[in-house]
């Protein structure tokens, strides 16, 4: 049983060491070529490769928003792989309160996270706008929805 509860445990502790903002402690649960890919832009959001660039971009998210907080609504093992169902929350420049619910998927690979990849549910408008280390622009966040549809009664 321990095997098959290895990847939530792993993005469980994760998301504890992300909401201290302790970005060491994340990087010590990740894997020297860790893949992230951010939810922006859209559609296919932007992808850092290997722990130096997972690094500066933990660093400078949580520089550009100091109340970032991830509540997690249901995290779901799928052997190596992971699925966490969340909602981000934050303060942004006016001091409101603001909010988005996501998901990220997670692949664990011996004890640590290799990829994970984040999709959120909202508008661009709503997330915070961190700027990219050694980029002059904001770090687009993704947006993955579709046009609104009436469906029959």
């Amino acid at each position: 049983m321990a095997r098959v509860e290895a990847a939530p445990r792993i993005v469980l502790a994760f998301n504890e060491a992300l909401n201290r903002h302790d970005v060491a402690g994340m990087m010590q649960l990740v894997s020297d070529d860790c893949v992230l890919e951010s939810a922006g832009p859209a559609p296919d959001g932007a992808v850092y490769k290997g722990k130096e660039a997972v690094t500066r971009y933990w660093e400078e998210f949580f520089r550009e928003s100091p109340q970032a907080h991830v509540k997690l609504e249901e995290v779901i093992g799928l052997g190596w792989r992971c699925v966490a169902r969340w909602r981000y929350e934050w303060v942004d420049g006016a001091g409101k309160s603001r909010y988005v619910r996501g998901v990220g998927i997670f692949r664990v690979q011996n004890g640590v996270v290799r990829e994970q990849r984040c999709y959120v549910k909202g508008k661009i408008r709503e997330l915070p706008r961190a700027k990219a280390p050694g980029l002059p622009g904001p770090i687009p966040q993704r947006v993955s929805y579709l046009p609104r549809r009436k469906f029959p009664q």
